[in-house]
């Protein structure tokens, strides 16, 4: 529910109150439940929010991918070994994963790096 929630907020053209989302989902879900979501998703810092009046708009801080990453750094953030849950699940990607990610951690050394990193 939070993904489709969250998408919703994307596709808007600015903030929107939780009703337009509640709409843009079809209109089955309570307020209420739109609410909690919402409320939820500003605790994972996935969206923001602003008073307008006596209700809020609300606002994508991030998109689905930054969502799912932000749950990935809360379980690592949860475990005492970093290294070991790191490892372990490098070493379980298919092989195409591991090369983006490879190209990703490249990336983010970028053309000033040093070259001193090994990779």
């Amino acid at each position: 529910m939070e993904g489709q929630v969250l998408a919703a907020l994307c596709e808007a053209h600015g903030p929107a109150t939780a009703a337009w989302v509640r709409e843009r989902l079809g209109g089955t879900l309570a307020y209420t439940t739109v609410m909690t979501i919402l409320t939820r998703l500003q605790a994972k810092g996935a969206v923001t929010r602003e008073r307008v009046g006596r209700s809020f708009t609300w606002t994508a801080a991030s998109d689905e991918a930054g969502l799912a990453a932000h749950r990935m750094r809360r379980v690592l953030d949860g475990e005492s070994d970093r290294a070991a849950v790191l490892a372990s699940f490098v070493s379980s990607l298919s092989a195409g994963d591991e090369r983006l990610l490879r190209e990703l951690l490249a990336d983010e050394e970028g053309p000033g790096a040093d070259g001193a990193g090994g990779g």
